[in-house]
């Protein structure tokens, strides 16, 4: 494409529509093509069947580490939203550019590949390392095959900037997560002889009730950071089913719940206490009603903390880029505490707010594109000078 601008590129990675669901290789499969239009050479990290991939790629010199632009490429779905545009066509009106992504975070991606240029007219004494990942938004699954690759190499990258919406503004933390799914197997019977059969139902609020109580321990003061909001490890049940009719007593109940963990703090601990519930109330008042009966409680994903120190050179250059060191933390998670699990200290920075991402009629500000690529001319200029 002749036109390089970061609002051309945000229409055209608009009109991919990558939900966590569906697979992203057309837009993965554009972004190698405009990549190799400027003689950028990248290289991709597939999914087992095949049907998603992670792209990374690296300008400058390649005997040393350098400083990763990364972001994630799925968006969520846009059903039973009411849009009043077309969510997968870039729309633009009062100062607002408007669809699927805009800030959770095509806006970042397309303001990355439109610094490319610009990195290349430079030369860099440390490079810019490009990574885009899949299914950030299904528990941050997708970036982990592209990392477990870059801690082999030799010359691993330095820092990553994530570029989730932060309204351009330095974050250095944010909570880990952990969600757990409990599937409860009772004993059905007729709903007249009730005491008689196991209620799934009945024994999935037990454990639900549980989790409310360890979640109102995790709130008291002496669990506090104020960094955070809010300031502590948060528990929560987000979906239940079960049941069949009203005059039988059910015999299954599936749940989910969530850990939204303090960077320090355990969530699997979370699990393990409600296992001792499962274990020492719970299973031994079903099985002398019903022997086969069961709890079993498994992970469905999990993704850790991000800590970064305000004096770290991570948040050196983050200041530095924003001109800014009132360093925040952000609700949401990234996939930062997984760079930093693999030795890349991290920090979070990007255009948009995440008060627009997951909503219909999605959008970015005019304004915020504009300063981040501002932002990145300035990380250009100081990598051309930086050893």
């Amino acid at each position: 494409m002749s036109d390089y601008s970061s609002r051309a590129l945000l229409e055209r990675l608009i009109s991919f529509a990558t939900v966590s669901r569906d697979s992203n290789l057309e837009l993965i499969a554009f972004i190698q093509q405009y990549l190799t239009g400027l003689g950028v050479e990248s290289e991709l990290f597939y999914n087992a069947e095949r049907t998603k991939a992670n792209l990374f790629a690296t300008i400058g010199p390649r005997d040393r580490g350098g400083i990763v632009l990364s972001g994630h490429t799925d968006v969520v779905p846009t059903d039973g939203q009411k849009w009043t545009v077309d969510p997968f066509k870039l729309t633009e009106r009062d100062g607002r550019l408007y669809g699927r992504g805009s800030a959770d975070m095509k806006g970042y991606i397309a303001s990355v590949l439109a610094a490319v240029p610009g990195f290349l007219r430079r030369s860099l004494n440390t490079p810019v390392h490009i990574a885009f990942s899949y299914d950030e938004e299904v528990g941050c699954v997708g970036v982990r095959p592209m990392l477990a690759e870059l801690q082999k190499r030799a010359h691993a990258p330095r820092l990553c900037l994530i570029g989730e919406p932060t309204e351009l503004k330095p974050v250095l933390g944010h909570k880990g997560k952990l969600a757990m799914r409990c599937h409860v197997k009772g004993a059905a019977c007729h709903s007249a002889y009730a005491p008689y059969g196991v209620n799934a139902i009945q024994y999935a609020a037990r454990m639900i009730n549980r989790l409310e109580e360890i979640g109102e321990s995790l709130a008291q003061p002496e669990h506090h950071d104020a960094r955070f909001d809010p300031p502590f490890s948060t528990v929560q049940t987000g979906v239940i089913k079960g049941g069949r009719a009203l005059n039988i007593v059910p015999a299954e109940c599936e749940f989910d719940f969530e850990v939204r963990a303090m960077p320090g703090f355990d969530a699997y601990s979370v699990a393990n206490r409600l296992q001792d519930y499962v274990d020492d109330e719970l299973l031994p008042r079903m099985r002398s009603v019903q022997p086969d009966t069961d709890i079993q409680v498994t992970p469905l994903n999990a993704y850790p903390a991000l800590a970064t120190s305000n004096d770290s050179d991570a948040a050196r250059l983050l200041a530095m880029l924003t001109g800014s060191d009132a360093f925040g933390t952000v609700a949401f998670g990234t996939e930062g505490g997984l760079f930093v699990e693999a030795g890349i200290p991290t920090v979070v920075c990007g255009p948009g707010s995440m008060d627009q991402g997951h909503k219909p009629d999605e959008f970015l500000s005019v304004e915020q594109l504009a300063r981040c690529d501002a932002m990145l001319e300035r990380l250009g200029e100081h990598l051309e000078h930086a050893g």
